[in-house]
């Protein structure tokens, strides 16, 4: 089978290899679509703290069932399905609490054995295999996972509908927290980014306000005036140096920061914001299967668009081609889907 490798940093191929064998548990899922996600692209630049070169990448998928292993019970050829990619292993406190993203040695795809997702085939655990109801498109199974992002950073923001928020970072991951927040009922949403297309995706996908920080010193006034005052909740959703004290300048006094972002290196944090203003800052680590379950519900419920973060979809040919445009912004990308079933 075709797979695609990222063989050393920025460095993309197509490499063929043998479709993975499938063990009594497993299903083999016949790819239709996987997604190019911002962690992917820290494996692409050689910053992913796990997951390393050479690798097959991708954990965002959603294809067709074509073999079953022996003791598998709830799926059958032909089921659609997508997957949760995250095991929790080993007697950690993730494994005790049920909650899958604490697991101290959590398993997903690109590694150990278990291959990623953007391949021709893509073998899973039944466990982690979801099915797709038929009013669900495959372009859409693939949000499943990181809608089930957003979804939990709403859970972890404990998000009010009469809560103003902030979202910093019109990124993939930050458009579909808009979503799960929207999903809460919530009517004020303000996203800030530094790129103007962006932006207008979340006008489209329902930001009530958007502020463009590029060159605009006065971003965090304008941004508070866009409300009449601070936010209950603000989601970072952009890992950038100096983003923490943002968020909490823009916060009210007993208002939560929820970080959602992959950070690489240290963060400042002005204490006297946290303490004596009774502010909080939240960690929030990819997602459980009732966000899962979530995620899909919202996207099958057909009432928030989805679709419009997906700006290009392409060959796995041009997998390369798609790496370099979500890392460099390129082409106005912002969600960059791989198919197996287009030739170019």
């Amino acid at each position: 089978m075709k797979a695609v490798f990222v063989e050393d940093a920025e460095k993309i191929s197509i490499q063929e290899i043998e479709i993975p064998v499938v063990k009594k548990d497993e299903v083999l899922i016949k790819v239709a679509v996987a997604g190019i996600c911002g962690s992917d692209i820290h494996t692409y630049k050689g910053l992913h703290p796990f997951r390393k070169p050479p690798v097959v990448i991708g954990h965002e998928v959603a294809g067709e069932v074509v073999k079953i292993g022996g003791a598998v019970t709830k799926f059958q050829v032909g089921d659609r399905v997508t997957v949760e990619p995250q095991i929790g292993t080993g007697e950690s406190e993730g494994v005790f609490t049920g909650n899958v993203n604490y697991s101290d040695k959590r398993l997903a795809p690109g590694m150990g054995d278990w291959l990623g997702t953007m391949a021709e085939y893509f073998v899973s655990p039944e466990a982690q295999v979801i099915a797709l109801p038929e009013s669900v498109s495959y372009d859409q199974g693939v949000l499943v996972e990181p809608l089930a992002v957003g979804v939990h950073a709403a859970f972890k923001g404990d998000v009010q509908s009469t809560d103003r928020v902030a979202i910093l970072g019109a990124g993939p991951i930050g458009l579909l927290t808009l979503i799960a927040v929207k999903a809460r009922g919530v009517n004020d949403v303000m996203v800030t980014d530094v790129l103007e297309y962006s932006l207008d995706v979340a006008k489209d996908m329902g930001a009530s306000a958007v502020v463009n920080l590029k060159d605009n010193p006065t971003w965090m006034k304008e941004a508070k005036a866009t409300f009449n005052g601070s936010f209950d909740k603000v989601f970072i959703t952009a890992g950038v140096p100096g983003i923490l004290n943002d968020a909490l300048n823009l916060l009210k006094k007993g208002g939560r920061v929820v970080t959602v972002a992959m950070f690489h290196g240290e963060q400042s944090i002005d204490i006297e914001q946290l303490q004596q203003n009774e502010k909080e800052v939240v960690g929030c680590m990819t997602y459980n299967r009732p966000d899962s379950e979530q995620a899909l519900e919202i996207i099958a419920k057909g009432e928030l668009d989805v679709d419009k973060v997906i700006s290009h979809k392409l060959s796995y040919k041009q997998a390369g081609r798609g790496f370099e445009m979500v890392d460099k912004k390129q082409d106005h990308s912002v969600k960059v889907i791989v198919s197996f079933e287009q030739e170019e």
